[in-house]
């Protein structure tokens, strides 16, 4: 993103266990020195709202729906509806900050990095199977029933695992093996997406809006891809987000399974034809 000039990350990995406070600690010293004149906390949890304020900003805003305790920290509050669209309620954050919102919006993702010794033809799909919420991955054997009914198409597996995956004949696998900017490419290149409900299926949703989006526990109206044309999956139903407000859909929902391939099968087959070459 052009309009970002300087990332400090959070370095969730090191910061486990008993020794956790202790190693913090030159990280707090190094954010501190940020001082920015206001910090933004879209995430709305204690921890986020704790490190705005670390920071030495002037102003923290954060939301009317955070958790945890976070509102305390927050200098003003934008007022959210906790059950709108996880981006209408960013949207309103940067509209206390002073950001003009029209009726389009704009997503600048970079083209991306094409991968080496890669061919982007023939058309294929792209499957993200990888999530760290509980319950969201993709079990190995569900991936490989997948890639097996969409055969003789490849199948590109992508995301980030520790698992080792059996592959079918008509799979790419390429976990582990990606950077940021060439998922990116991958995504604007594939011919469909699927993907559990995760950081890579929303930059799915800004760039193609062939996907279909996987969610088990998580409600596909607030957190799902904010793109009407893309699909959700819950449940056991497909469903259009266009068509969301008005379907009913089970509040928990189950693990996806392999009875359920079949109906994706159906949906994405007719816009990912096989290629004659492959046939």
């Amino acid at each position: 993103n052009s309009d970002v000039n300087h990332i400090h990350v959070f370095p969730r990995k090191d910061f486990t266990g008993l020794g956790a406070p202790m190693s913090m600690m030159p990280w707090l010293k190094e954010t501190r020195k940020l001082r920015p004149d206001l910090a933004l906390d879209f995430q709305g949890l204690l921890r986020s709202a704790f490190i705005a304020r670390v920071s030495g900003a002037k102003q923290v805003f954060g939301m009317s729906d955070g958790r945890e305790g976070s509102r305390f920290f927050y200098s003003r509050t934008a007022k959210v509806n906790r059950r709108e669209h996880a981006v209408e309620r960013y949207l309103k954050l940067a509209e206390l900050a002073g950001a003009q919102i029209g009726d389009a919006l704009r997503c600048p993702l970079p083209t991306g990095d094409p991968l080496p010794r890669f061919d982007e033809f023939p058309p294929f799909i792209l499957l993200h199977p990888f999530a760290r919420g509980n319950g969201k991955s993709l079990t190995n054997r569900v991936i490989e029933e997948i890639c097996l009914a969409f055969a003789p198409t490849r199948v590109v597996v992508v995301g980030k695992t520790n698992r080792v995956i059996d592959v079918a004949e008509n799979c790419v696998e390429l976990t582990n093996q990606t950077s940021l900017l060439q998922l990116v490419r991958l995504i604007r290149v594939a011919r469909f997406i699927i993907s559990v409900d995760s950081g890579p299926m929303h930059i799915a949703a800004a760039v193609n809006e062939r996907l279909l989006s996987i969610h088990t526990w998580t409600n596909p109206r607030r957190v799902g891809p904010y793109n009407s044309d893309a699909w959700i999956w819950k449940h056991g139903k497909i469903v259009r987000v266009s068509e969301l407000e008005n379907t009913k859909l089970k509040r928990h929902g189950r693990p996806f399974k392999t009875k359920d391939i079949p109906s994706i099968v159906e949906l994405i087959r007719p816009l990912v034809p096989i290629d004659p070459m492959l046939a």
